[in-house]
This record gives C-alpha cells, structure tokens and sequence, in this order.
C-alpha cells in the first residue's frame, strides 16, 4: 500500500473508531476456555498491585467460584482489586452471594446498571465488555463470559463453547484500563487518575499495531469502524459473529464488497442459546447470498465468537456482535490489529472452524438452504441477546410498512408470525381491554412519576448551580453596604 494512501487509511481508522493506533505491542490469539481461562487465573495469581475485571456474566458455578477466589486471595495478600458485573447478565446466572467471599476480603464489587424507579429504561444500557487489566502489565479483551457452558464438563452441555479471546502487553495496556476505568465512574466514583498506567511509562512488547475500541451506547463508533472495513477491503473479509442481525446499511456495505470482487464470508452459529434468534438471523440470509456473500452455520456446541479480518493485514476481536444492540445499546470492548502475522493467524483459525461448518446457499428454486441434511441439535442458556431479535422484527416490519426496501420470501415466516401476533393484540384488546389497557395505565404512572421525579432534581440543581454563581455578587453587595474595600 502506497505511503500516501495507508496514512488517509490510518487518519480515516482513528476518527472512525475514536481509537489511536498504538504501536509496539505483542497480542497473542487465545482459542476457547481451555487457552483463555488458563492464561486469565495465570495472570491473577501473579498480580502484584491491582486487577481490574470486567465481565457480562460472572456464573455461579465451578468456574466462577474459581475466579472469585482467586481474585479474593489477591486481595487478602494486598492486591487492590476491582470487579464490574452486569445486572442483567447476572439474571439467573447468579447473585451477590456469588461475590460475598471476596467483598469480605476488601475487594470491591460494583454492579453495572440495575434497573432503577427514577429511570424506566435505563436499565436497556448494558457492560457487554469482558476485559481483565493485571498491574498495567498484561491485558485480556475477550467474547468470553466466567460459567461452565464455555469450559464444558458439568454445565448443561458437555461440550464447550466455541470463543475466541486475545491476550495484550505494551503500551496499549493503558488504553485498556482506562476503558475499565470509564465504565467503573459509570458506577460510581472514579479511579484515582494517579492509580492508573502511564502509556508512556509501559516499554514496547512487540511490534504490532493495536486499536483498543472502548465503544458506548449511542456513539455508534465500532459500526463506523466495521462500515470502513467492509468499504476498504480489497480481498478479503472474513466474519465470524454469535448474534448477527444485519441492519440494511451494513448488508448493503457487505454486498457492495461482495460485488466488487471482495471474498465476503459469514460464519454464524447453527443452533444458538437463542434459538428466536437463529430464525431472525436465518431470513436475512437471502440478500447476502444473492450478492455472492457466503454463509457458514456452526455445527458444533455454541458458537459465540466475535472475530473479523480483512486483506491478511486487519484482525478484530472482542465483545462486539454485528447488530445494533452492540453497535448503539452497549458498553462494549474490541482490539483490532494491524499485523500481518496476526492476521494469518486468525485466517487459520477460521479456515479451521470452516472444517466445522456447514455453507447455506441458495437452491436451484432459490430457496435458502444448507449444502448437507443435519439434525439440529436446540440449547438453552442465555437470552441476553433478546434485544437483538426485536431489532430485526422491526427492520422487517418497517420494510413491509414503509415500503423502503424489497422483502425477500425468507422473510414471510416473519411476517406472518408478526401479522399472527397483531391479530391476537387486536383482539384482545376488543374482548378484554383491560388486559391491554392496565398494564399500558401502570407503565405511563411509571414514567411519569420518574419524569417528575427527575424534573425536581434538575430543577434543585439548577438552583444550587445559580446560588453558586450568585453568592460572590450577593457578598461584594453586602461589602459595598458595609464600606468595606471590593475584593477583600
């Protein structure tokens, strides 16, 4: 690549992501519990300072218990220790009692987000990150969560889930605690700015490029940085994405590469923990498939990988899916790489999963179909993607109402299902209005409540914030009453 056009390429990548390159960094790919976890407890046990830890689900079982006494011994041993957990991914996965033993130690332990009566829905922001930060020395960012379903054994499946996580150390450390440190001022007061690494004290580990993608609700800044990377690819572009729903932008980015000569391909799980989901995710395929984009299904246990790479020469791995609940709703935390060895990796890495997978294409009746017969194997868990499946409910619906786009006949299993449900509301709400109209009634006495809850602590704010910018007038006043010299 010319000179000229990889700086617009790196000027065009900063802003897009809102994250600097960082050179001088070693960042080594991490395959499943069975590389990642050792490699995390490996970390903790030889912190000397501090830890930081941040994950969407930290589970009640084997493996978690685990994690938890680990980071309690540190802690007892004069570790500092602070742990973010996500009220919603702890829903039914576990509760306080989980990190008892090391808030006891003098860890501390601070919940992301629970729902409050001031803020109805507030609670739809979610810490989708899962990171650990060890003594500004050594960084993790990772798709996994803490539970038994990603190490296997004893959970509801004896096979382990497919993930993928890296391991970070050089300069770009800082940029990770300090993402865990946004997220912690989210929860209450701040790290003390003297507490985290100086990225100018941190001695280079490598020689490859990292961006360190600490994304928040609404800013959108990974969605441009994954608009870039499907409009620059030249070759190829490999992705592999646990809950993807494909908006019409990013679908259209896709095809337009597709077209253009680009390598498109989409590895998406075959059975997931959402099984709606899958469904949702299946009548988004046609589109795809029409534009020469190649579709893979996992045939193994849960596939819950976020990964992409572009070209042999841009990799990202991280918490990020491909649908706006990641994009806008989330807290979310990625590591790409600029690297021509890592990029191999990770394009070996998916050439492997591939030999697990099985191609969807579209038949000689254009339907939508899977190359070989397979039995589908269902498996529960967690619905925490849910938000995901309602985005593309809407997208079909909008389509069909609005008119903006052509629907595709894989979409009419959709759209009866959403006509079926219309019906039964309507209906209903004609047999039964209260079952409609009470629950409607309580929810608007909710928001309103909380409307005016927070008008008043606004308005008290305001009236603090006009005393304070009053009193030095009202005491230069009282001054000039009493004779006394201005400014005294």
């Amino acid at each position: 690549m010319p000179p000229f056009v990889r700086a617009l390429a790196e000027q065009a990548f900063s802003r897009a992501a809102g994250a600097p390159l960082v050179p001088g960094n070693h960042v080594r790919v991490l395959k499943d519990a069975t590389e990642n976890y050792p490699a995390w407890l490996e970390a903790i046990h030889a912190a000397a300072h501090k830890i930081y830890f941040e994950n969407y689900i930290v589970a009640d079982d084997r493996i978690g218990r685990e994690f938890v006494a680990a980071l309690a011994s540190k802690t007892r041993a004069g570790v500092r220790v602070r742990v973010i957990y996500d009220w919603l991914g702890a829903v039914g996965a576990a509760s306080r009692r989980l990190w008892r033993p090391l808030i006891d130690a003098g860890g501390e332990v601070r919940c992301f987000n629970p729902p409050r009566l001031d803020n109805p829905f507030g609670w739809l922001a979610r810490d989708h990150r899962k990171m650990i930060a060890v003594d500004g020395r050594v960084g993790f960012v990772t798709g996994l969560c803490v539970s038994e379903k990603w190490a296997g054994g004893r959970a509801r499946t004896a096979e382990p889930w497919r993930d993928t996580g890296v391991e970070v150390r050089g300069p770009a450390v800082a940029d990770i605690e300090r993402a865990f440190a946004e997220a912690w001022a989210v929860t209450g007061s701040p790290i003390p700015p003297e507490e985290l690494v100086d990225p100018n004290a941190l001695a280079p580990a490598g020689d490859m490029m990292v961006r360190v993608l600490a994304t928040v609700p609404n800013i959108a800044a990974l969605y441009r940085f994954d608009q870039l990377i499907a409009a620059i690819a030249r070759r190829t572009l490999w992705l592999t994405d646990a809950y993807f729903v494909g908006v019409a932008v990013y679908v259209q980015a896709l095809r337009a590469a597709a077209r253009d000569g680009v390598d498109v391909r989409l590895l998406v799980p075959g059975a997931s923990d959402l099984p709606v989901l899958s469904s949702l995710s299946r009548a988004g395929y046609r589109p795809l498939l029409e534009a020469g984009i190649r579709v893979f299904e996992w045939n193994g246990p849960m596939l819950h990988a976020k990964t992409a790479v572009a070209d042999g020469r841009w990799a990202r791995v991280g918490s990020s899916n491909l649908n706006l609940s990641s994009w806008l709703g989330n807290y979310e935390l990625d590591i790409a790489v600029e690297d021509l060895r890592f990029a191999a990796e990770m394009e070996s890495m998916y050439e492997q999963d591939l030999a697990t997978a099985t191609e969807i294409v579209l038949s000689p009746r254009n339907r939508v179909r899977p190359t070989v017969r397979r039995r589908r194997r269902r498996r529960g868990g967690s619905t925490s993607r849910a938000a995901a499946g309602a985005l593309r409910l809407g997208n079909t619906m909008g389509a069909a109402i609005t008119n903006r786009r052509v629907l595709g006949p894989a979409e009419a299993n959709t759209m009866m299902g959403l006509g079926v449900a219309l019906l039964a509301l309507a209906a209903v709400s004609v047999l039964w209005p209260l079952v409609v109209a009470v629950p409607l009634a309580m929810l608007a006495v909710w928001v309103a409540v909380s409307s005016l809850v927070r008008a008043r602590e606004l308005r008290a704010a305001g009236r603090r914030e006009a005393d304070e910018e009053s009193r030095p007038l009202r005491q230069e006043g009282e001054d000039a009453r009493d004779g006394k010299p201005s400014g005294q």
